[in-house]
């Protein structure tokens, strides 16, 4: 059994070497996330001067209908779980566990897809300079730029890289459940309390997805649904 110092030098040298080795195609798969983000938002000012998208609106407006104070504890508590309270530290823990674990493919996953999507997310927000929605006031009010959610992307970021590392143990129903659950509502709840447009949340959703899979078939090369992952 090799000693604790030559198992880290070990999983330095993996890791170095992975990044070594697909580097330039993350930055590939970071520019093919944003350059799709970026024709969303052109197809946004093309067909409403810069505004809302046509179903953005009323969605919202919808949701402001049925606001009541039950509804309101329970967004907010996915709104806290969704990025700051949940999201965060439990992706900055998978990573960590999964190393500590000498997991070192999937911690450097993990470290990569989420990382990555928080960068991603922060880049596009300043790139875009989307206002929040404006149609109430909030409960829960946000003072960055709207689009895309990032808690939308965070939330559906660490959903597909527990789903993807869950798939070929028998846990993979339960994730698929639970995340089945998590997402939508985290995504719901920003638009509820009004400091997202329904654009910004599918954006966040598709960018997330996207990116996640597309480091996922980076690093491990082949969808492993049906056999085992190498590590």
């Amino acid at each position: 059994m090799p000693a604790d110092g030559d198992a880290v030098a070990e999983g330095s040298s993996a890791t170095g070497g992975l990044l070594r080795r697909h580097g330039w195609k993350f930055l590939l798969l970071f520019v093919g996330v944003l350059l799709p983000m970026w024709a969303f938002m052109e197809l946004a000012d093309e067909v409403h001067e810069a505004e809302a998208i046509p179903f953005d609106e009323p969605i919202l407006l919808f949701a402001q209908q049925m606001a009541h104070e039950g509804f309101d504890r329970v967004f907010l508590f996915f709104s806290a779980i969704g990025y700051a309270w949940g999201v965060v530290p439990g992706s900055v823990a998978l990573a960590l566990v999964l190393l500590a674990r000498r997991r070192w493919r999937d911690g450097l996953f993990a470290a990569i897809a989420t990382g990555g999507a928080a960068l991603l997310n922060m880049g596009t927000k300043r790139l875009f300079a989307r206002d929040r929605p404006s149609l109430w006031e909030s409960i829960a009010p946000e003072t960055t730029y709207s689009f895309p959610s990032g808690h939308a992307m965070g939330s559906m970021t660490l959903a597909t890289v527990l789903v993807l590392l869950a798939w070929p143990t028998r846990l993979r129903w339960w994730v698929i459940g639970a995340m089945a659950v998590f997402v939508p509502m985290v995504g719901l709840s920003r638009v509820y309390l009004g400091v997202h447009y329904p654009s910004d949340i599918l954006a966040g959703w598709t960018a997330a997805s996207v990116w996640t899979v597309g480091v996922y078939l980076v690093m491990y090369h082949r969808p492993t649904f049906g056999w085992a992952r190498p590590n």
